[in-house]
């Protein structure tokens, strides 16, 4: 695992106030090939590497309402 440095992290759009939020650092594909995905409410706790084809997939997957609660 990579330590993500240099991340920056920014909250979701879809974030609310309600303690369902995730932050995505999508910085560090050129230099770490991945997308780094942690809870906003625990930032010093732990993140998912995410190798970039896979994140598309995944962001891919909600914009086409495969997510649906």
């Amino acid at each position: 695992m990579n330590e993500l440095t240099g991340a920056i992290w920014r909250t979701s759009s879809r974030s609310n106030d309600q303690g369902l939020c995730v932050e995505v650092a999508d910085n560090l594909v050129a230099t770490l090939g991945v997308v780094g995905v942690r809870d906003s409410k625990d930032r010093s706790g732990p993140s998912l590497e995410i190798g970039p084809l896979d994140w598309s997939a995944f962001v891919g997957g909600i914009r086409a309402g495969g997510f649906r609660r």
